[in-house]
């Protein structure tokens, strides 16, 4: 636990700069992170991900690697910024 301190001391130094309206959308996104329950023990997270596996593996879904989805959002981009 050696790390909370210095993590508690920078978030509460970060705090200090935000406005009101910016501290209640941190405090609903702690709200969020401190109420939620384990990916695995929510049953419909589960049946997807297995749904979504299931047609990875029989090849019903188009898989990308991660270097054609870089290639595709560079020409992406280079695209864009001739259309400018």
């Amino acid at each position: 636990m050696s790390t909370a301190k210095p993590l508690e001391k920078e978030i509460n130094h970060y705090l200090s700069h935000l406005s009101t309206e910016q501290k209640k959308v941190v405090l609903s996104v702690v709200k969020t992170f401190a109420g939620e329950e384990p990916l695995w023990d929510d049953k419909k997270f589960v049946t997807e991900m297995n749904r979504r596996f299931a047609e990875m593996e029989t090849g019903k879904v188009k898989l990308f690697t991660l270097e054609e989805a870089e290639t595709k959002a560079r020409q992406s981009y280079r695209n864009k910024k001739r259309r400018k």
